[in-house]
């Protein structure tokens, strides 16, 4: 395949139509953002590959690079909570079997419902079956609902499901909702409604060297192109060159230096490297404490010590 990329499980992730195989066609379509992919997306993966199994063919999600908001109401985007190679691994770790992840243009969202269900579901992908949530909407402005889908399916005597939302303590699963818990720093909470933990990337940089200094190196990350949690320090995992190590993570500013910009410093346990302008993936597992200003630099150096040892004992009972 020309365009297409193989990923985790030999998913294919496809970004041009025209390069859709038709060994793919005919198989179980579902369409969406699957922004983080949460519990809710799971449920529907689930349901898609049973329906995908029955046919006999392939289970596909059917995704947007960018979100549409991004290019009709770009002020109103909401940050991604994961970019696309992210998105198609966890969705191949979900037992998916291609993504398209379609480049978003003012041509796409300015087709009808009908035109939409015409050249992107039957003409380019086949599809023989469908599933959605109950609050699924597609086409120009979003005049296609759900009804108006049922209506088109049966008309292409295309099987369509509509699975229901999964809810958490009475509230919904949703993007949404997880994009606020990571923005207050909940990241414990925002990772029981996700597939796998919160991960963010970045480039790591040149900082101070201040770290260093006082016995505490940290990979500076630059060029993070997801939501960023809520100022604080956490305990996580830095991916670094296909390996893994627990970390401690601090987001915000450095008070006891007088310094007011927003940071992302990671220190990395059990790692001497230089990583410098190598990118590094890091999961958030819990929050660890607010940040404060330090009266001293003995005092600072005990309070991170106190964290390295929070991130081990919250690494202990990870593992167990």
């Amino acid at each position: 395949m020309r365009n297409g990329q193989h990923l985790e499980n030999n998913l294919k992730l496809i970004r041009k139509l025209s390069d859709f195989p038709n060994a793919l066609r005919g198989g179980a379509l579902a369409i969406g953002n699957f922004d983080g992919v949460h519990r809710g997306h799971a449920k529907l993966v689930r349901e898609l590959k049973h329906l995908a199994e029955k046919l006999n063919s392939a289970a596909v999600i059917f995704t947007f690079e960018p979100h549409p908001v991004r290019i009709l109401r770009p002020e109103q985007a909401p940050p991604p909570l994961t970019w696309t190679n992210r998105k198609a691994d966890l969705l191949a770790e979900l037992g998916i079997d291609a993504v398209v992840a379609y480049p978003t243009d003012v041509n796409l969202l300015g087709l009808s419902y009908q035109d939409f269900f015409q050249q992107i579901v039957l003409d380019a992908i086949g599809a023989r079956a469908m599933i959605e949530g109950p609050n699924f909407f597609f086409g120009h402005n979003r005049q296609g609902t759900v009804a108006k889908l049922a209506e088109l399916c049966r008309s292409a005597n295309v099987q369509l499901k509509i699975v229901d939302p999964v809810s958490e303590s009475s509230n919904l699963i949703s993007s949404s909702r997880i994009r606020e818990l990571i923005r207050t720093g909940e990241v414990a909470r925002a990772r029981d409604m996700l597939t796998k933990p919160y991960r963010i990337r970045g480039m790591v940089t040149h900082g101070s060297a201040r770290g260093s200094n006082i016995g505490f190196p940290t990979a500076n990350l630059d060029a993070i192109d997801t939501l960023l949690p809520a100022i604080g320090v956490y305990a996580g995992r830095a991916f670094v060159n296909g390996r893994s190590y627990w970390a401690a993570i601090h987001i915000g500013p450095n008070p006891t230096f007088g310094e007011n910009v927003v940071k992302v410093e990671v220190h990395i346990l059990d790692f001497e490297n230089s990583i410098y302008g190598q990118p590094i993936e890091v999961d958030f597992i819990e929050k660890v404490r607010d940040i404060r200003q330090f009266q001293s630099t003995p005092e600072l150096i005990q309070q991170l010590t106190n964290d390295v040892q929070q991130t081990r004992h919250i690494a202990r009972l990870a593992t167990q």
